[in-house]
């Protein structure tokens, strides 16, 4: 089994300025409690167990490939691409039926057998894009914001070439654990790698539970306005704060995690530097997550997706070597998905994420 996917250290980025030393925000720590329940798990207690696992039968599979033919008929592109001219009556509700496990849940699915055998990638883009409709809303990716979905593959690029904007799907090293910038993400693999490219996911509650009771002064930092980097260039529009943690009125825990976006954000002008309890709080995150105790692996196989809610849920993935044809190479698709709801979400996440929510709603 995998342990310490990532370490973090005051190396990576100076913390010493005295500039902005003090807290932007005070935390009532009296406020900060254990969350519980079904969104928090212990990886080992789940890994060999089948109830977070949907597989498609023949009939859902056909019923895939018929939709595809229908778009492809029509000579529809993605954006023309509808819930009515997808049609699936079946998958659709399967689809639908994971929100109740993704929000109140676990937090995490992972589905099987999508019919991508001897599909091109295109037509696999087209199918993914029409299940990814009745789960919500894609929310754009890319540095520029253009992308409808992004393909997670080694392009040989410098993830940290200009401060990591953009590039963190497009290297073969380990990812750090974090939160994505949607509700929900959703992965397809095409192929999987020769070696290596394991999905590690832990419950953000669970890990939040262990530092309320090991270090509630460190909870209550993670409770704070954190600056984080929206990649966006170096004006102050690419700057903005966000908690790691808040609940809403209901006692609904959130979570936000960008390690490499707190730090790459000191390069603004008017961001301060992170203090020293930021620097701790990022170790001990580092240190749970690395846990075997807390951790959950998947290895990809083709045509499965791998369901996940960025507010609950944190994921990582180790370094992975390719095979030397290019033909065989890891490819998995990333779909970003806002759900159209509302869920409650604390007004201290409003400015959360590369794109904020809204954005996705936006004509």
């Amino acid at each position: 089994m995998l342990h310490a996917i990532w370490s973090y250290g005051r190396s990576v980025c100076s913390a010493s300025s005295a500039d902005g030393s003090a807290a932007e925000g005070s935390v009532d720590m009296s406020g900060i409690t254990e969350i519980g329940g079904p969104t928090s798990w212990m990886g080992p207690d789940l890994q060999d167990r089948d109830e977070w696992i949907l597989e498609l039968q023949q009939p859902h599979r056909q019923e895939l490939l018929d939709a595809l033919q229908g778009v492809e008929d029509a000579e529809l592109d993605f954006l023309a691409i509808t819930r009515e001219n997808f049609p699936l009556p079946t998958v659709g509700p399967l689809l639908l039926s994971m929100l109740d496990d993704l929000l109140e849940g676990r937090g995490f699915v992972l589905l099987r057998g999508v019919p991508i055998e001897g599909l091109s990638e295109r037509q696999i883009e087209l199918m993914y894009w029409g299940m990814g409709l009745y789960v919500g809303i894609c929310l754009p990716q890319g540095a520029e914001g253009t992308d409808l979905f992004a393909h997670v593959r080694d392009e040989g690029v410098d993830r940290h070439a200009n401060y990591g904007g953009g590039l963190l799907n497009r290297h073969s090293g380990a990812l750090p654990f974090h939160t994505d910038t949607s509700d929900i993400v959703g992965l397809l693999c095409i192929r999987p790698a020769m070696s290596g490219g394991t999905s590690t996911i832990v419950s953000a509650v669970a890990v939040h539970d262990e530092i309320v009771r090991r270090r509630p002064d460190l909870a209550a930092v993670m409770y704070e306005p954190w600056w984080f980097d929206r990649k966006r260039g170096d004006g102050p529009d690419s700057f903005a704060q966000c908690p790691m943690y808040a609940v809403n009125d209901s006692g609904k825990l959130f979570a936000f995690y960008g390690p490499d976006l707190y730090k790459t954000a000191q390069r603004g002008e008017h961001v301060p530097n992170l203090r020293d309890e930021q620097w701790e709080a990022m170790a001990l995150i580092d240190e749970i997550n690395g846990s075997r105790e807390y951790q959950l692996h998947m290895d990809f196989q083709p045509g499965e997706i791998q369901f996940i809610n960025n507010y609950s849920v944190m994921h990582s993935r180790t370094a992975y070597e390719d095979y030397p044809d290019p033909d065989l190479r890891r490819d998995l698709i990333r779909l970003w998905l806002t759900l159209d709801q509302d869920l409650d979400i604390p007004e201290e996440f409003n400015e959360r994420g590369l794109k904020t929510r809204s954005s996705a709603f936006a004509t």
